[in-house]
């Protein structure tokens, strides 16, 4: 029996058909359009059977060199391989740049795959199609911030079917949250809030819970030295710094500051809204969420091995949070001015700070996690939005290349001490098992138990494919 504003549907069987059901949901006698069916069936699905618990998305914003990372070329000419020595790794066959030697001592934890590629060479575009999976909606070098008509993120996307399913807006921790700041905050002032972490057409209700880190003068204090708690304090973006998470109780003073931040981030219906409010108050109010941000109480001696700068923090903070039940956790390396994987200039820049504060705090994550039995159900991704020009500049700095850069998989089922496809001589083109961020992103979701084919309803109630093309690279996984 089915009731219906209080009138009972009766069939034969007793029982509504599946036919009877979607008949009556198109008619919207339910309250909801037939992909809303669709949604809450496949909510309660996912995250069975899935290879990870778990993602963390290490962003390495800007476009680390594939030439001084992990697709070392020595036999080439030196305009190509650039000034960084090779050096060994536990993996056969793999050399790793001389400037991330704590990575090649754990290299038999994770896989490179060395020909991920596109053809969307700009960095904001970049940053979407590498964390959606989703070509970007506007021409390259056509825009820089993010707007309500992005594709979801696959953080997003998570979190959607996480509120979707049985009990899912009573958890106390979100299913995404991103660190240290959203992705921009720290790069020219903040003027570009950069595409690709958002929620964009599916809602805002759906967007990150996402940190703040004050910028500090570089001069002053820079994020590559030994930083105090008061300088590395995960405090939620959106909210008056002076007031301590657990002191935040009452619900209209919150209420006001969280629609301030929704004002600026989206223009979404009403409903969207109402459910952002209510998720956001429930997480914000939250001792958990409080407990898992309080970076202070790891050990000191754990801190120091991931590295007392922003991204060793940032990683840290980012197994606490998977640890206490956060399913897709962004980490922006995303740089303050003077310091970029954006390396037009030299690579002063990237061998002084860059490379060895990504080298500590990965490492560091990936030994961290596997200590703690974490690892065979985290699966960590490091890449960025593309690579660098095989031909290096007169100063050594490397320009765009979206046509090939590497991308490094580690825990979550995945093959460690493996290395997935071949560049050609001077690491400018895949040779062979071109990836692209499609693949990638059908990659995550299949890890997740999340059916890779998956529909979800855009505003207008269509059912829309999360990922429209590719393949996930099953055969990356043992």
């Amino acid at each position: 029996m089915l009731t219906i504003r209080g009138q009972s549907l009766r069939v034969c069987s007793g029982t509504v058909s599946r036919r009877q059901l979607l008949q009556i949901g198109g008619a919207g006698l339910l309250g909801m359009s037939l992909p809303k069916v669709f949604a809450a069936e496949e909510s309660a699905a996912h995250f069975k059977n899935a290879k990870a618990k778990s993602v963390i998305f290490l962003f390495l914003f800007g476009g680390p060199s594939q030439l001084e990372t992990f697709d070392m070329k020595p036999e080439a000419p030196v305009e190509i391989r650039g000034p960084f020595r090779p050096i060994a790794s536990k993996t056969p066959g793999l050399l790793i740049s001389d400037h991330l030697p704590k990575l090649a001592a754990v290299s038999d934890k994770y896989c490179v795959i060395r020909t991920m590629t596109h053809t969307f060479n700009d960095h904001s575009g970049g940053g979407h199609y590498m964390q959606t999976g989703k070509r970007w909606h506007v021409p390259v070098g056509g825009g820089f911030v993010a707007t309500p008509q992005d594709w979801p993120s696959m953080g997003s996307v998570v979190e959607h079917l996480s509120q979707n399913a049985p009990g899912g807006l009573e958890r106390q921790l979100p299913a995404y949250a991103v660190l240290p700041n959203w992705l921009g905050r720290l790069q020219e002032s903040g003027q570009y809030r950069r595409p690709g972490q958002y929620a964009g057409w599916l809602g805002a209700g759906f967007n990150p819970l996402t940190t703040k880190v004050d910028k500090r003068d570089l001069t002053d204090n820079p994020y590559w030295r030994d930083c105090t708690d008061e300088e590395v304090s995960f405090q939620i973006d959106g909210l008056a710094p002076e007031v301590p998470i657990k002191t935040l109780r009452d619900r209209a003073a919150l209420l006001e500051q969280f629609e301030g931040v929704q004002r600026r981030v989206d223009h979404g219906a009403g409903a969207a809204l109402d459910r952002h409010r209510q998720r956001a108050l429930a997480l914000v109010t939250s001792d958990k969420t409080g407990g898992a941000l309080d970076i202070r109480r790891e050990p000191a001696k754990l801190r120091d091995a991931y590295g007392r700068h922003l991204f060793g923090q940032s990683c840290l903070m980012a197994r606490r949070l998977v640890e206490a039940g956060v399913r897709f956790v962004t980490v922006h390396y995303d740089c303050p001015d003077g310091y970029s994987w954006d390396s037009h200039r030299n690579n002063a820049d990237v061998q002084k700070h860059l490379l060895p504060t990504f080298d500590q705090g990965a490492a560091a994550l990936i030994a961290d996690l596997d200590s703690r039995g974490l690892l065979k159900e985290t699966l960590v991704v490091a890449v960025g939005e593309m690579g660098r020009t095989p031909r290096g500049n007169a100063n050594w700095g490397r320009d765009h290349w979206s046509a090939c850069f590497p991308c490094v998989l580690a825990g979550g089922g995945i093959r460690g001490g493996s290395v997935y496809g071949t560049s050609d001589a001077h690491a400018a083109y895949p040779k062979d098992h071109p990836v692209t961020p499609e693949d990638l992103a059908k990659t995550l979701y299949w890890s997740l138990g999340i059916n890779p084919e998956l529909m979800l309803p855009d505003k207008e109630g269509r059912p829309v494919p999360i990922v429209e093309s590719g393949k996930a690279l099953t055969q990356l996984f043992g």
